[in-house]
């Protein structure tokens, strides 16, 4: 979970759809996104729109696409509504890969010629932003040193990320995390932090690696051959949906949650001729999201709110001096859903890559499996999956002699920052055993990522299966070796591998 990754969305304002707004009407609050209308009273969305599906290259996010016309979003065992996980997976890969430049040798140059940059450093890349369709209308900074980046992402009282709420946020009523800044933010994140912790998570372990074993990787065994990154798509899903508080008897609905949650992050598409359908697509996704973790919400409630899961901290917990409703439970929990699996999906398929083709590694690791912490943090540091997030400067600021006035937009580069070589002794080598020191690729400061452990105790988990199940485990020969791509939300596409 890397609930920071695409800190959701910026807005959704183009030529063909209509901008975010507030509407009251008769009383009640509408907001109003990309042709969606949601009323938040009612709990209502209405849409006009003739086809469910994202205009990507060669798939279809849709199963069952058709027309509808000012109706209530179907339930989920609708096919209107029902999506495929891994063709979600995929369309949100491509909104992020970007061009073709080599996004680390840029940020080098960049670190000795212009540390301090005025002007859209991510525009080449062709890839959204937290600043959505604003980009270019105020002033933007990048930034490539570790100090520099460090400084923004711990300062949130100077750099807010308030602005996410004015795109997609619209969609959360208000209760989006990534978008809270202060004294907001720092009290809605004790609420959800607690089910987070070591303390809780490590109460799953025994659990996460047993289903890790033996519902995925045990039946592979014999096969002697798979594309990984099927395992690596499914089993955070199933581990983080059940930590959250998710009835665990049914993980194919699981695989439906994590498809909405990944359309709703496909919402941010800047694509001009593919924008207008993935937004559309992503105002059904949430609200059919909403709908089935709202059923959850109100039966976990009903049972009496008990465990030390996610929804039934929430259903305990006490927000502003109430106890908070179902309403906002839900939407809670709906806001991380598009972080909870899928950056880990990311960091596994990074860090299989660089075990399998770093020589020494793996016979290394194989041996000490104390040395897999050690080979997520370095993967996590050499190959981030966020590379880079953007705050909104709250007063004029000075980085370097550089005036960044009260407004612009400040692209932090993670990816830089992480192998800057003030920090970091020959930061363009893969080492595990370098000598620990605080990197970005899980975030920094208030919004630093609320799940990293949890995805560390899968990723430790899956690591160690893998080793132990998959003898002589290694790329399969006969198929291209899996790189690690992406101007955001990198990782491999593909794992071939075969085992002895």
């Amino acid at each position: 979970m890397g609930c920071s990754c695409y800190a959701m969305a910026g807005p959704c304002h183009g030529s063909d759809t209509l901008p975010p707004t507030a509407q009251t009407r008769n009383g009640r609050m509408h907001f109003i996104a990309c042709g969606v209308s949601f009323d938040a009273a009612s709990n209502e969305l209405n849409t006009r729109w003739t086809a469910l599906w994202i205009p990507s290259a060669s798939t279809s996010l849709i199963d069952n696409a058709h027309k509808n016309d000012n109706k209530k979003v179907a339930s989920m065992s609708s096919d209107s509504t029902a999506l495929n996980l891994e063709s979600a997976y995929s369309a949100v890969s491509d909104m992020y890969k970007g061009a073709d430049l080599d996004i680390h040798a840029l940020c080098r140059e960049m670190r000795h010629r212009s540390p301090v940059y005025e002007g859209d450093f991510i525009a080449q890349f062709g890839v959204p932003t937290n600043a959505g369709m604003q980009a270019g209308t105020r002033p933007t900074f990048a930034l490539f040193k570790y100090k520099d980046v460090m400084a923004v992402l711990r300062d949130g009282a100077s750099f807010t990320s308030g602005f996410i709420a004015e795109g997609l946020g619209a969609f959360f009523d208000g209760l989006i995390i990534l978008a809270m800044d202060g004294e907001q933010h720092r009290k809605v994140r004790a609420l959800l932090q607690p089910a987070f912790m070591p303390e809780t998570v490590n109460k799953w372990r025994d659990k996460i690696d047993r289903v890790i074993r033996e519902h995925f990787l045990l039946p592979m065994v014999a096969d002697k051959r798979a594309d990984l990154m099927d395992f690596g798509l499914n089993f955070p899903i199933r581990e983080m949906y059940a930590l959250m508080g998710f009835p665990e008897d049914d993980p194919q609905t699981y695989r439906q949650y994590a498809a909405w949650a990944l359309a709703m992050v496909g919402g941010n598409q800047i694509d001009p001729a593919k924008a207008p359908e993935a937004r559309r697509l992503a105002g059904i996704a949430v609200k059919a999201l909403y709908d089935e973790i709202l059923k959850v919400v109100i039966q976990r409630r009903a049972d009496g709110s008990s465990g030390d899961d996610l929804i039934g901290r929430l259903l305990r917990a006490e927000h502003e001096g109430r106890q908070l409703d179902d309403h906002e439970v839900a939407t809670f929990v709906r806001s991380l859903l598009p972080a909870a699996g899928e950056t880990t999906t990311r960091t596994f398929s990074s860090a299989l890559v660089l075990l399998l083709s770093t020589p020494g590694l793996l016979e290394r690791v194989r041996a000490d499996r104390s040395l897999i912490g050690k080979l997520i943090d370095e993967s996590v540091r050499y190959e981030p999956v966020a590379t880079f997030k953007v705050r909104e400067a709250a007063r004029d600021v000075e980085i370097d002699g550089v005036k960044i006035p009260k407004g612009a937009f400040v692209q932090c580069m993670v990816v830089s920052a992480n192998r800057d070589e003030d920090a970091f002794d020959h930061p363009d080598q893969f080492d595990i055993d370098r000598k620990p020191k605080p990197s970005f690729g899980f975030g920094f400061g208030p919004h630093m990522c609320i799940g990293q452990f949890v995805a560390k105790v899968e990723l430790n988990c899956a690591i160690n299966a893998i080793l132990d199940l998959f003898p002589n485990v290694r790329f399969d020969p006969s198929r291209p070796q899996p790189v690690i791509t992406g101007a955001q939300l990198r990782g491999a596409s593909s794992l071939p591998v075969i085992w002895d």
